[in-house]
């Protein structure tokens, strides 16, 4: 299953409100749970996120639902993939690092950029990259409504693109786009994306910047100096890499701005791994879904990152010494347990 944060539908309830609509309902219709939503730390189905979207425009009338909620939303949304672009120095190279590591936010999107030697212009290209992927017209605009807002906070509030374009037919009034993106939109052309000016991926971050202070305000919760890097900021990077399938010693490390043999001795003056890290995360995660929730079991593998559901069976009865659904059952028959007048429900340690 492609996965994607639940940030990317930052701002939805409360829209669909706003046009008289019921989001539970359409969140029910799509199989989202509410509580992932705009939860940075969650992760929900791509395609029920693509779905939720045409139903929300549908169900509203409002054909430019997804450029509404994208102005909503903004370089917040993305989470880790600020750690990757903190050390850039110009717009460009802070662009390649977001571009790099987009699976972290979702495997199920990419951004490319390109910029021809000797030419004034540079693309960026957005993609849904999931196999068989479903109509997804609201979703790229939200996606490049976002982008736009990003690229004004790198480039400065200025910044216009050169053209937008857009792979569909105009969503309502084709003069709408040029009012909203504020530059010319070709429709039903080849690709997603901006053309912008080349010179743009030049321009400097300097360290006062807009950037720089929003990156640093939600940097400081995941990253630490490389010197005092300790197990908490690394297991909370695995926790939230897991779904995306790209979690590697190197992939952290890079997030970590350390090199990987470095990180290994950090860890072993600790007396632990990265192997063994994965694993305890893992275990952790896999408890938690499955005596909190009723998440499908192919659908928790892959939160977890692990290939497939036999895999999660395996993991589980080397963990717990039980196979996934007996751990769920043990967990539902114990929240059925009577409590004694005035007991606390809660146990002093979860049931193993």
């Amino acid at each position: 299953m492609s996965l994607v944060r639940g940030t990317s539908l930052q701002g939805f309830p409360e829209l669909v409100r706003e046009l008289g609509g019921d989001p539970q309902a359409l969140l029910d219709l799509a199989h989202l749970p509410a509580a992932a939503i705009g939860d940075h730390d969650s992760f929900v189905s791509y395609r029920g996120v693509v779905a939720v979207l045409e139903a929300a425009a549908a169900l509203t009338g409002a054909d430019d639902f997804g450029r509404r909620l994208g102005d909503r939303q903004g370089l917040e949304i993305l989470g880790p993939l600020g750690v990757a672009a903190r050390t850039a120095a110009t717009v460009g190279a802070a662009l390649a690092a977001i571009e790099q590591y987009m699976a972290v936010y979702s495997p199920a999107i990419a951004i490319e950029i390109s910029a021809p030697a000797r030419s004034r212009l540079a693309r960026l290209d957005w993609r849904i990259v999931v196999p068989h992927a479903p109509p997804h017209r609201q979703s790229a605009e939200l996606a490049l409504g976002v982008t736009l807002r990003v690229l004004q906070l790198l480039a400065g509030p200025d910044f216009r693109p050169t053209s937008l374009h857009l792979r569909h037919r105009p969503l309502g009034d084709p003069a709408s786009y040029l009012a909203h993106f504020g530059c010319p939109v070709e429709f039903e052309a080849d690709t997603y994306g901006y053309v912008l000016p080349a010179a743009v991926l030049r321009r400097p971050l300097a360290d006062d910047s807009d950037v720089h202070a929003v990156v640093q305000q939600y940097l400081s919760t995941i990253a630490v100096p490389t010197a005092t890097a300790t197990v908490d900021p690394i297991t909370q990077l695995i926790r939230r890499m897991l779904p995306t399938g790209a979690l590697d010693l190197d992939l952290v490390a890079g997030q970590l701005a350390v090199h990987r043999r470095t990180l290994q001795r950090q860890l072993a003056r600790q007396g632990t791994s990265f192997a063994t890290l994965v694993d305890q995360v893992r275990r952790d995660e896999a408890a938690r879904y499955l005596r909190e929730t009723d998440m499908p079991l192919g659908q928790l593998a892959g939160v977890l990152g692990l290939s497939e559901q036999s895999a999660l069976t395996r993991a589980c009865r080397r963990w717990f010494g039980v196979p996934p659904r007996e751990v769920r059952r043990a967990a539902v028959a114990w929240s059925q347990e009577q409590v004694a007048p005035g007991q606390d429900p809660r146990p002093e340690s979860s049931p193993g």
